[in-house]
């Protein structure tokens, strides 16, 4: 044999190789974890300036709603980018125009 059995794919191309591979579950995955330290950031934000300023709950409930709003916010713009990019893929492999 003189090459590799990577060689003897059929499917083995310049093409399938460059190609990205697509969203993955880890990029999923970050997006919940980034979600989750917003609001747990944001509480422990909260609690400590309502220690300092003395304004107990309230800068805790502002807090959890602006990291909420925010994670949100966040994971939303990512998984939209992530749809797009597995869109213009799909189209790039079908040949059309971007």
């Amino acid at each position: 044999m003189t090459g590799s059995p990577r060689d003897q794919r059929p499917d083995a191309g310049p093409a399938r190789d460059t190609e990205p591979a697509g969203t993955s579950a880890a990029e999923f995955a970050g997006v919940g974890i980034q979600f989750a330290v917003s609001i747990i950031g944001s509480v422990f934000l909260g609690q400590w300036l309502d220690r300092k300023l003395g304004t107990a709950p309230w800068l805790l409930y502002l807090g959890v709603s602006l990291g909420a709003g925010l994670g949100f916010y966040s994971m939303y713009r990512k998984l939209m980018a992530a749809q797009a990019r597995d869109e213009a893929a799909a189209k790039a492999r079908r040949g059309e125009k971007i």
